[in-house]
């Protein structure tokens, strides 16, 4: 795994590598949720989505979790549309270059808000399993 700053040319694939990295870092009961959640990395959140956020400018959104947190689901539910976390890389790159944060460390910040959502999580929830997420890369 790469470390420090990212490049601007750092890709999609590459970020995405990142997050199933930070992914695996996660304590094994939220894995066993996370395994029908599709990651996808785009540059930007389309202007739909934006508007729907009320956020008028795309590189203030580094990240998003669409679907149904699983609070919501029912068995008996037949879902149309998958459960998907969007990560937008420009943002992230650029938040990580004028932050100095490294990359894997926005990235699983995102990742940790993303699949807070997915699970219903409180904020406080939230940091916590970021804690733990952080703490585990250090091992």
């Amino acid at each position: 795994m790469m470390s420090g700053l990212p490049s601007p040319e750092t890709g999609a694939e590459e970020m995405e590598a990142i997050a199933r990295d930070e992914i695996a870092r996660m304590p094994e009961e939220l894995q066993a949720h996370l395994g029908n959640v599709v990651i996808r990395v785009e540059d930007f959140a389309d202007r739909e989505v934006l508007d729907s956020l009320g956020i008028p400018d795309p590189w203030n959104l580094s990240g998003l979790y669409q679907g149904v947190a699983l609070p919501h689901q029912s068995a008996l539910d037949v879902r149309q549309e998958m459960d998907m976390i969007f990560l937008y890389r420009r943002p992230i790159l650029a938040e990580s270059a004028t932050t100095g944060v490294a990359l894997e460390t926005l990235v699983r910040h995102v990742l940790v808000h993303e699949v807070g959502h997915h699970f219903g999580f409180s904020d406080e929830d939230m940091h916590r399993l970021e804690d733990d997420a952080a703490r585990a890369g250090d091992d």
